[in-house]
Order: structure tokens, then sequence, then C-alpha cells
């Protein structure tokens, strides 16, 4: 064993109880695999590409299950043609860097990506790339993202509409961004990735001015110490996907699309096989399956966006200077640090 292999297990087994030695090691041994798949995953393609397929308009639910849209899927008109794929990552970081590869510049050159996730600015323009925040040994990924000013439009909403309250962005302000970029700029493709049903689940006091309850910034950290049991959090966390839903509808509703997808990132794991939320390189198909429904968009002109969303769409780039955007504060906030 190296002498970084043996320095990366003794950080492992750091972030363990002090006595549990043998959960340690079994962390450790699980990102020597987190390690060898990625070197093997950017090399050889498990799953299509998004720039691969058809569509006009990609909504991306941040970590959607197959069965959560499911269980609210007779809610929603728009969710009849149900169908699910596998995701490229079980992470943001994997997805956005497996989705907008070198390899497909030409059609990203001529798409805009409004996003609330802040791993567009972890992955296009800091270069952090997958595994990111945990150090796995023997690694030799082979990522080439495109950088920011190749995206035809990038409107990374996180980096100025940010709710301090909620800790993340509401879906709301993103449906706005999207609708003023699908009317707005000329370009061929849209991507809109919403932040929930990821948590923190704010769908509770979204409209109002109560703060955000320690179980629902959370709510893994709630269900590990036994505050909250998962039928509840399973609640919580479908309140949070209805949140997104009812954003998406509207969306729909407001620009021209003929061929639209709704999907995911990546899933969630809520304790199968003592696994929770998505792990890199995590193999469960609760995390790697996602939706994958088809539909369309007509633009009924049911809603007005702000003048700062217009403007948004208009520019190339929001909050190109990273010292404006509090990166580090919000991947916290999404329990990515």
């Amino acid at each position: 064993m190296t002498i970084e292999v043996r320095e990366w297990l003794a950080k492992a087994r750091a972030v363990m109880d002090d006595d549990d030695v043998a959960g340690g090691l079994k962390l450790g041994a699980y990102y020597l695999y987190v390690g060898l798949w990625l070197t093997l995953s950017t090399r050889v393609r498990f799953a299509t590409p998004a720039f691969e397929r058809e569509w006009d308009l990609l909504v991306v639910l941040d970590t959607c299950r197959t069965d959560a849209l499911a269980a609210v899927a007779d809610e929603y008109d728009f969710l009849d043609d149900r169908d699910s794929v596998r995701s490229p990552g079980s992470t943001s970081g994997e997805w956005v860097a497996h989705t907008f590869d070198r390899a497909y510049a030409d059609e990203i050159s001529r798409t805009a990506y409004v996003t609330a996730n802040p791993h567009s600015n972890a992955v296009l323009r800091d270069r952090l790339l997958p595994p990111q925040y945990v150090p796995a040994p023997a690694t030799w990924p082979d990522w080439d993202p495109v950088a920011p000013d190749e995206v035809g439009l990038l409107d990374e909403v996180w980096a100025d509409a940010r709710d301090d309250r909620l800790g993340v962005v509401p879906p709301a302000t993103v449906t706005d961004r999207a609708i003023a970029a699908g009317r707005e700029a000329d370009l061929d493709r849209l991507v809109v990735h919403y932040m929930q049903p990821h948590a923190p689940y704010i769908a509770g006091v979204v409209d109002g001015e109560d703060p955000l309850s320690e179980a629902c910034a959370e709510p893994f950290e709630a269900l590990r110490r036994g505050e909250v049991d998962r039928e509840e959090m399973w609640d919580s966390y479908l309140d949070n996907l209805r949140l997104a839903l009812d954003e998406v509808e509207s969306l729909l509703e407001n620009v021209d699309a003929e061929r639209v997808v709704i999907t995911a990132d990546h899933g969630e794991a809520f304790g199968e096989w003592g696994f929770y939320e998505h792990p890199v390189g995590c193999p469960l198909p609760a995390v790697k399956r996602v939706p994958w429904v088809e539909t369309t968009a007509t633009d009924r002109g049911t809603r007005s966006p702000t003048p700062a969303a217009s403007e948004s769409a208009a520019s190339e780039s929001v909050a190109s200077d990273p010292a404006e955007r509090d990166v580090d504060e919000q991947l916290r906030d999404l329990g990515y640090r």
C-alpha cells in the first residue's frame, strides 16, 4: 500500500467515530472503488449523454427519484409519458462534467443553461472535478468539460438569487429566468436546472417569513439522529418535489418547445443498503436511475418574468466574478462540504 493511500485511509477513518475503525476501513474501501469507477466511467459510457438525445427543453429536477415522480404523477397532466434512464453520475458534479463535455461543444454553444446549482461554477469555472470533496485515491479520470464562455448562455441563478432565509434558490426564481431565456435568447436548446426536490426542504415555508427548521435544513442529519422518521422525511421530500413541479407546469405554459424532457441529474438514497443522500459513485438504482418524461411546451403568455430576469437572458454570463458568489457557503448548505 502506498503512502498516499495509507494517508487517505487515515483521513477516511477520521470522519468516523474514534472507535469505529471497521467503519472507517469500509469507507476507505468504498472510495477506492469510487476512484476506479470514476477512472472507468470517464472513458466508457454507461449512460447516454443528454446532448445525444432529442429535446429542445431539458428540465432537470435535482435528486428526483423515479418512484417519487411516480408518486405525484397523477397530480400533473404533463407527467403521463414517464420512463427512466441511467444517469451518468450520482452527484451534480459528475452530471455537469459528463453533460457539458467538450465532445458536445458545438451543441453547448447553441444552448442556454439556467441553473440554481452552484456546480456550474465548481466544475466549469473552478475545474473542481469529481470526486471533488472526498480525495479518493487511485483516480485517473478523464474529464474535459467546456469553459463557461463556451456555453451559449450561462445564467447562474444561484449566484445572485439565493434566499438566505431558505439557504437555496426558490424554484419560482428559476422559472422566471428560464422564461426570459426561452423568449429572448436566440439559441437552439434550453436546460433549466432546479435545485428542488434536493434538500433543504423549503416547501412549508417558502411563501412566508418563518425560518427553516433544522430538520428541513439538514433532513438526513435529523434522520440519523432519530429526530424524524423516514416516512415523515419522505413526505417533506415529496412536498419539495411538488414545489418544483408547480413551477415546471408554469414554465411549460410560457416557453415554446416541441420536445420537452423532464429528468434529474441523479436520485437520492433514503437508507437503502446503508446509503443516504447521493455519494459520489453510488451504484444504487435509487440514485442512478432517473426519470425521463417527454412532453411539450407552448408559450401562452400567462407569466411575465421580472426585468432583472430579462436582463440575465440578454447577457452572456451572470456574476462572472467568483468573489461575488459565496460558492462554498452554498455548497455547504446543500451538503457537499
